[in-house]
């Protein structure tokens, strides 16, 4: 089978995660896209990855390539993402997917239209760990879910980063509070209403969010920051009827050492251990299988534009201060 081949827009962070993820999946990073191709920066990025040709976003999305990883700063991802998929490219952008769930569904509209694949990059959900969450949450063991807590945040001590600046669509919700969104919803499906508060800074960029996702008789807490100790945190709590469970790093993308699951139910307590696996690698093998139709996309662009309602609706309950119904 011959490789996949990729184009990637951007030398972002991320970027050198999904580099060896897309090699590790037989994919061929053929062409990197930047603002400028002559800087030193972009040349460097590129010989370090061994990336054989360097140009702008637009010479990316003018290639030959069958895909465009595109993990740019948050307001170039519906311009870029809808101009590769009308070149015919599929592809994988990092979340959020669109700064609005008006935009993820013009998005997901161009995909249906154009017949090509689009995935919101969430590569923990290719994680033994949150398919073992999910397994036990749906089976019934916990009894009827009442509480959920899931809290994402780290010390974001960079002044120039984008995700400080309103415009580009920073702030701590986009970035790692739709985590906890997401697992909720993953668990629960989806809430009926929401509440928020948030600490905003001078620009306008939530520092740190708190919120509560309405379930039913479920209520899911959310909690993200940019100012939390010097270390990122991430915890899962989940409390049933009939039992609980916690755990730590359940956010994570790519483990370099084991997890460990804790379940208290009637059948007593005990812990369970996941070896370090790499999310992304299984992630972009998933888009690379149904990129060529070898199997149905787990997460389509309908998830993504129903996961954007519900960041809507915490973003308005945080500025308004009153309870925001989720758009249907």
């Amino acid at each position: 089978m011959t490789a996949f081949t990729w184009g990637i827009l951007g030398a972002a962070r991320i970027a050198r995660a999904l580099i060896p993820a897309i090699r590790a999946a037989g994919g061929e990073v053929s062409v990197l896209g930047v603002r400028d191709p002559h800087s030193e920066r972009a040349r460097a990025f590129a010989a370090d990855w061994s990336i054989p040709q360097v140009g702008t976003y637009a010479d990316v999305i003018a290639s030959d390539v069958q895909a465009v990883y595109n993990p740019l700063p948050n307001d170039a991802h519906l311009p870029w993402t809808q101009a590769a998929l009308r070149s015919g490219k599929h592809a994988l952008t990092e979340k959020p997917l669109s700064l609005n769930a008006g935009e993820a569904q013009l998005l997901a509209e161009t995909a249906a239209e154009t017949g090509r694949v689009l995935l919101e990059a969430f590569a923990y959900h290719f994680q033994p760990h949150v398919l073992r969450v999910r397994e036990i949450v749906a089976s019934g063991e916990l009894g009827e879910v009442r509480a959920y807590r899931g809290a994402f945040g780290f010390p974001l001590t960079r002044p120039d980063d984008f995700r400080w600046d309103a415009a580009r669509g920073g702030g701590a919700l986009y970035d790692v509070g739709c985590y906890a969104v997401n697992l909720a919803r993953l668990l629960l499906g989806e809430p009926d209403h929401v509440t928020a508060q948030a600490r905003w800074t001078a620009g306008g960029v939530d520092m740190g969010l708190s919120g509560t996702l309405h379930f039913g008789e479920a209520l899911a807490s959310i909690d993200c920051a940019f100012d939390w100790g010097a270390t990122p945190t991430q915890r899962l709590t989940v409390v049933g009827t009939a039992g609980s469970l916690d755990m730590a790093g359940v956010f994570r993308s790519q483990t370099d050492e084991p997890l460990t699951l804790r379940v208290r139910a009637a059948q007593g307590e005990r812990t369970e251990t996941f070896p370090p696996h790499d999310g992304y690698a299984a992630m972009v093998a998933h888009f690379q299988q149904a990129a060529r139709g070898e199997e149905a996309l787990l997460y389509p662009p309908q998830d993504a534009v129903r996961q954007a309602r519900v960041l809507d609706a915490l973003f308005e309950a945080a500025r308004e201060g009153q309870r925001v119904a989720v758009a249907g």
